[in-house]
């Protein structure tokens, strides 16, 4: 008989992977709600409607999705954002703006696993609602920020790209492309790294009617920028008052990033377009430095995707990270020690001590004291080894020496000192 195995792109969690997960969910919600945001969560399935409707049917290829037992067609979320809105959308009215809000929740996505990219992961996701100004951006952009700094990594270990998909529209309309087109030129332009020069301008051809070369040689002009006052000289060759008005509003942006302090993490990156077609504003990816130069997170302004799902209008700007490939960055950089598992004493004891130890040891739990001990009691050595083993911080030890007198040996299981205490003073001496 075969033995079972786990889906291809699926994962086991098995206790220490889970112990790993949970030390980055607990990142994550510390750092949102340091900020200010709110968690909120939503079904798995959802409505396929309401996937396409964001997406467009392209995105079907890429679901779980099926009819249930109702005839209706259904999909497990690819992820958050859509049902974000809709759960927004449903009570704009009543929700104070600005509407902050954070999930942390598992995805899935029908497409080939490779390394960083699975068919189950969980992605954290943080947005605002209810606000144009980018002020809103500069929070998002930080939160990102100040959520990687949580994990100990640094200016050198990740870097935010910033562009703007409003410049871009600007720059392609400038070339005489229609407003019909501009979403299949973006998604050219978004490709631009992975293809070849030669099949970009071909694509750019299709639509500029033989125009490609000229754009394409622009594109790489502009994808060169990384400074605003690159941007303004550049500005100079589109000669529109739109385009020169928006670049003021990135100069705004990054002031407010400036006055947070976290310039050292952002560079203007024409070369981040981000293909999804809701975006309509500043947007950004979040890349590690070294190595392989890994997408870690991405984001952006969306704001008319709550009215194009049938709800009022509401301006939004949010992003999200996934789970995956910033947890082989953890490991890589072997950031592990903090998600050991936290038992904090570890109580050893003889068929003699039992009923004292073990009442001990429920007393030490009521006080939330994460506290274990072996079901079985064997020598006393074994159990240590048990203390050990566990990443135990105090191994608790009742002797039949010392419990005759009302005492017990807590021992340091990283000095290996060991001091003799009055039982009633065990919280004490263990919470030092």
């Amino acid at each position: 008989m075969s033995t079972f195995q786990t889906l291809a792109g699926f994962r086991d969690f098995y206790p220490d992977d889970c112990a790993f997960r949970n030390f980055i969910f607990e990142r994550f919600r510390q750092s949102a709600m340091t900020f200010g945001f709110e968690e909120y969560d939503a079904p798995i399935l959802e409505s396929m409607e309401l996937f396409t409707a964001k997406s467009g049917e392209e995105i079907i290829s890429q679901l779980f999705n099926f009819e249930d037992k109702g005839g209706r067609s259904v999909a497990m979320r690819p992820e958050m954002t859509p049902s974000l809105a809709r759960m927004v959308g449903a009570r704009a009215s009543t929700l104070r703006r600005p509407i902050k809000w954070f999930s942390i929740s598992e995805m899935f996505r029908y497409e080939r696993p490779q390394k960083g990219r699975l068919r189950s992961f969980y992605q954290f996701n943080a947005d605002v609602f209810g606000n144009e100004s980018s002020y809103a951006d500069a929070e998002i952009i930080l939160l990102g920020i100040h959520m990687l700094k949580s994990f100990g990594l640094a200016a050198e270990d990740f870097h935010v790209r910033l562009s703007d998909r409003q410049l871009w529209t600007l720059f392609i309309r400038s070339h005489g492309i229609g407003e019909d087109d501009v979403p299949e030129v973006l998604g050219i332009i978004d490709k631009i790294e992975r293809e070849e020069p030669s099949k970009t301008i071909e694509s750019l051809d299709k639509i500029c009617k033989g125009g490609g070369r000229k754009i394409f040689d622009n594109l790489l002009e502009i994808r060169t920028i990384h400074s605003i006052n690159d941007v303004r000289e550049f500005s100079k060759k589109i000669a529109n008052d739109a385009f020169a008005r928006r670049i003021d509003e990135l100069a705004q942006l990054l002031a407010r990033i400036k006055a947070f302090g976290v310039s050292d993490f952002v560079t203007i990156d024409f070369g981040i377009v981000r293909g999804l077609a809701y975006y309509t504003g500043f947007v950004f990816e979040i890349f590690e430095r070294s190595g392989q130069s890994r997408a870690l997170a991405g984001g952006g302004r969306y704001d008319n995707l709550i009215k194009r799902l049938g709800y009022a209008d509401l301006p939004a700007v949010g992003f999200a990270i996934g789970d995956v490939t910033l947890g082989n960055l953890l490991k890589e950089k072997n950031i592990a020690l903090e998600f050991s598992r936290n038992i904090h004493c570890f109580v050893v004891y003889s068929t003699q001590t039992e009923t004292l130890a073990l009442g001990q040891a429920t007393m030490l739990r009521e006080q939330k004291i994460n506290t274990d001990y072996c079901l079985d009691p064997t020598t006393f050595s074994k159990q240590l080894k048990t203390a050990a083993q566990v990443n135990a911080k105090y191994a608790i030890i009742f002797g039949e020496e010392e419990a005759k007198t009302g005492h017990a040996k807590v021992k340091d299981m990283s000095s290996a000192n060991e001091v003799v205490v009055e039982i009633d003073r065990l919280i004490e001496v263990i919470s030092r």
